[in-house]
């Protein structure tokens, strides 16, 4: 653990409908400082593929190691790096029903991104007023509807 004050990020992804086009936006703050990241798929992908993507991507812009305080409103992404990962790495991405892990790639991009950094997880509700969160939930749907107008040029 560093001395220096925490990076917050708020994490969000969208996908309409799901699966479909999709997106993700990530808010990241540092005292004074903000930075909004953003960007999505115009083809088929998942809400699920999208709320991974935002920690991942708002992980990769940090240039050394950092205290990180990630807030999402997504049970399956805090669930699963908190909880679940350890697991299925050990049993080769497998479930406990010895499945495939879905998502694997993206779950196993979090956790490498996870492991340069000092990272406690939090939930927030989405769409409750939290202001971080809605900021993120709008860079999602942001970076979905630029992916899909870009893929109409």
């Amino acid at each position: 653990m560093t001395d220096e004050a925490p990076v917050t990020i708020h994490t969000d992804g969208a996908c309409i409908p799901n699966p479909g086009p999709g997106g993700w936006g990530a808010l990241l703050r540092y005292g004074d400082r903000e930075l909004e990241l953003c960007g999505g798929e115009a083809g088929e992908t998942t809400n699920n593929r999208m709320e991974l993507t935002a920690p991942i991507k708002a992980l990769g812009v940090l240039n050394r190691r950092s205290v990180v305080h990630i807030y999402t409103d997504s049970t399956y992404v805090r669930s699963g790096i908190m909880k679940w990962c350890a697991g299925w790495a050990k049993n080769g991405w497998k479930t406990s029903a010895k499945q495939p892990v879905k998502n694997v790639d993206l779950w196993q991009e979090l956790v490498a991104a996870c492991e340069k950094h000092d990272v406690e997880w939090h939930w927030v509700k989405g769409h409750a007023g939290d202001e971080g969160n809605e900021r993120a939930d709008r860079l999602a749907a942001r970076g979905l509807t630029e992916a899909v107008e870009a893929a109409r040029t």
